[in-house]
C-alpha cells in the first residue's frame, strides 16, 4: 500500500489535530490551517478522493460555524464531528464497494492487479479498520464531552493508540497478504 501517500492525504486532519486544542483561538487557527491545506492539496492534486471531499466539506462547515459564527456547540463537539465525518466517509466507501484506500494502493500496484479479488479484499480490510478506528475515535470524543470523571488526556491517549494501531496495521497487512500468497505458490510448486 502507498502508506506515505495515504498518510499525506490525512495531512490536513493531522495538522488540525496538532493545532486545534486547548483554546478557542487554537481551534480557529487549526480549522483555518486545515481548510487552507485541504484546498491547496486538492488544487495541486496531492489530495484526492473521498478523504479530500470529506475534508473540504468538514473544514468549510466547521470553519464557517466556529470562525464565522463562533458556534459553541460546534466547538464543543468538534472531536465528535471530525471523527464522525471521517468514519462516515470511510463507511460510505465500503458500502458502495470502493474502499477509500484503493486510490492510494493503486499508486504502488501493477494495474493488472487492481481488479483482482485479493487486491480489493486487502483494501476492504484496511478501510474497515480505518472506519473502525474513526468510529472508536468518535465514541471517545463523545465520552470526553461527558462528566465521566476521566481526564481528557485519557481519552486522547486512547484515541492516539487506536490510530497508531491502525497505521501499523495498514503498513503490516498488505505485506502479510503477499507473504501468505507467496507461501501458497511455493507449496503449489
Amino acid at each position: 500500500m502507498a502508506f506515505f501517500k495515504l498518510l499525506l492525504s490525512f495531512a490536513p486532519w493531522i495538522s488540525f489535530l496538532v493545532i486545534a486544542h486547548g483554546s478557542l483561538y487554537r481551534l480557529k487557527a487549526g480549522l483555518i490551517v486545515a481548510a487552507a491545506l485541504t484546498v491547496v492539496m486538492a488544487v495541486t492534486r496531492l489530495h484526492r478522493g473521498v478523504i479530500m471531499w470529506v475534508g473540504i466539506v468538514f473544514f468549510v462547515f466547521a470553519t464557517v460555524a466556529v470562525v464565522g459564527f463562533e458556534n459553541m456547540w460546534t466547538a464543543r463537539y468538534m472531536g465528535v464531528l471530525a471523527n464522525g465525518a471521517l468514519a462516515l466517509g470511510t463507511w460510505i466507501t465500503l458500502a458502495v464497494g470502493k474502499p477509500f484506500t484503493l486510490e492510494y494502493a493503486r499508486d504502488h500496484a501493477d494495474p493488472s492487479v487492481w481488479n483482482t479479488p485479493v487486491f480489493i479484499r486487502t483494501n476492504v480490510v484496511i478501510a474497515f479498520f480505518w472506519g473502525l478506528s474513526f468510529s472508536i475515535g468518535t465514541l471517545l470524543a463523545w465520552l470526553k464531552t461527558l462528566p465521566t470523571g476521566q481526564p481528557e488526556w485519557a481519552f486522547e491517549t486512547a484515541n492516539y493508540a487506536v490510530l497508531l494501531s491502525c497505521v501499523i496495521f495498514t503498513n503490516w497487512y498488505p505485506a502479510a497478504v503477499k507473504r501468505r500468497a507467496q507461501a501458497l505458490r511455493d507449496v503449489a510448486l
